[in-house]
C-alpha cells in the first residue's frame, strides 16, 4: 500500500489534470457554438440552391448532364478511377472520432480498383502515410476554422479533375453529429449527383405546399431537350433550348444554368462537410474531456478514501507506539522500585 506522501502526489497531479480537462471542454464548448452558427448563417443559401437544381431537374428529367448520374451511360458504364475526401481532425483527445473517419475510409480505398485519396486534417494525413496509403498532395490543409474559400478550392480541383474525366465518382467521408451525444461517419456522393434524389425532393416539397393550402402553379410541359437551337440568324446557340410545339425559348439553357448553380452546389455542400466534421470533433472532445473529468472525480473520490485511511492507520500506529512506549517506561520504573527496596 502507498504511503500517504505518495497519495497525495497522486492527487495533486490528478487534479492538475481536471484542470486541463476542463480548461479544453470550455474550449470545446466555444467552438463548438461559433462552428454551429456558422452552419445555421450558410444553410438557407445552400438549401436554395438544392431548391432550384430540384426544380430544373423536375421539368427536364431526360436531360444528360456531365454532373449528374444521368450523363452518357455508355461512356461511363465501368466505374473505376474513384476520389475519397476524407475529412479528420489535427489532433487527438476526441474520443473515437478520428477512428471512425479513417476505419471507414480505409475500408473505401481497400475495395476500390483506382482510387485518390484526399485528406483534410494532420491526424488523418500521418495515419494514411504509415500505412502506406498514397495521400494526394495537392491540398493540405487544417481542419480547425473551415471557410467557404478552402471549400471552393477543393470544389475547384475536383470539379477540373471530375471534367477531364481523370475521375468517375467523388466521395466526401465525414462525421455528422446526430445530437449532443451521438455521431455518425457518414459517406456522401458529391459527382456526379445523383438525379432521381432531386427530382423526389422537389416532389415532396411540392406535396407539402399543397398540403399546406400553398398557391403553387406548375408549368410542367414536355420539353424537347435539344443542344442547338436554329435561330434566324442560321447560328447555333448552344445555351439555348426550345419547347418542340411552340416558339418558347429557354435563355441561358438549363444546361448552363445547372453548370454554375450544381458548382456552387459542390462548393456548399463540401462547405457544409468541413463545418459539420469541425463541430463533430469539439462535441466529442468535449465528451471526451468531461468523461476524463469525471473519471478523474472518481478516482479522487477513492484516493481520498485511501488517503484517510492510511492516514488513520498512521495515527493509530503513533498512538499505539505512545502507549507501548509509556508502558515500558512505567515498567521500568517499577522495576527500579522494587530493585531500590
Amino acid at each position: 500500500m502507498a504511503n500517504a506522501r505518495e497519495i497525495q502526489n497522486r492527487i495533486k497531479s490528478i487534479q492538475d489534470t481536471m484542470k486541463i480537462t476542463r480548461a479544453m471542454y470550455m474550449m470545446s464548448s466555444m467552438k463548438l457554438r461559433k462552428t454551429k452558427q456558422k452552419l445555421e448563417d450558410t444553410e438557407p443559401y445552400f438549401y436554395g440552391l438544392q431548391e432550384q437544381i430540384s426544380n430544373i431537374l423536375l421539368h427536364f428529367p431526360d436531360m444528360e448532364h456531365i454532373f449528374f448520374d444521368n450523363r452518357d451511360k455508355d461512356r461511363h458504364k465501368n466505374v473505376k478511377r474513384k476520389a475519397y475526401i476524407v475529412l479528420t481532425g489535427d489532433k487527438g483527445m476526441a474520443g473515437a472520432y478520428n477512428h471512425n473517419v479513417m476505419k471507414e475510409a480505409q475500408r473505401l480505398c481497400d475495395e476500390s480498383e483506382e482510387y485518390k485519396l484526399y485528406v483534410v486534417g494532420e491526424l488523418g494525413r500521418q495515419y494514411f502515410k504509415s500505412q502506406k496509403y498514397p495521400v494526394e498532395e495537392n491540398f493540405q490543409f487544417t481542419a480547425t476554422k473551415p471557410s467557404v474559400h478552402r471549400a471552393r478550392v477543393i470544389t475547384e480541383y475536383i470539379v477540373d479533375l471530375y471534367r477531364k474525366e481523370e475521375l468517375d465518382e467523388v466521395f466526401i467521408i465525414y462525421t455528422r453529429m446526430l445530437n449532443s451525444i451521438k455521431e455518425e461517419v457518414e459517406v456522401q456522393q458529391l459527382l456526379p449527383l445523383k438525379t432521381h434524389t432531386f427530382i423526389q425532393q422537389e416532389m415532396l416539397d411540392k406535396a407539402r405546399q399543397k398540403q399546406g393550402n400553398f398557391k403553387h402553379h406548375d408549368h410542367d410541359d414536355d420539353y424537347d431537350i435539344n443542344h442547338s437551337h436554329k435561330f434566324e440568324d442560321g447560328e447555333d446557340h448552344e445555351d439555348t433550348y426550345s419547347n418542340s410545339d411552340s416558339d418558347y425559348l429557354i435563355y441561358p439553357s438549363p444546361k448552363k444554368v445547372l453548370k454554375s448553380v450544381v458548382y456552387n452546389y459542390v462548393t456548399g455542400f463540401i462547405y457544409g462537410a468541413l463545418v459539420e466534421a469541425s463541430a463533430s470533433e469539439e462535441n466529442a472532445r468535449m465528451m471526451a474531456m468531461q468523461s476524463a473529468t469525471d473519471n478523474a472525480q472518481a478516482m479522487l473520490h477513492d484516493l481520498s478514501i485511501e488517503y484517510n485511511r492510511v492516514r488513520q492507520a498512521a495515527i493509530t500506529q503513533e498512538i499505539t507506539e505512545v502507549i507501548g512506549g509509556a508502558k515500558a517506561l512505567k515498567k521500568k520504573k517499577m522495576k527500579k522500585k522494587k530493585q531500590a527496596r
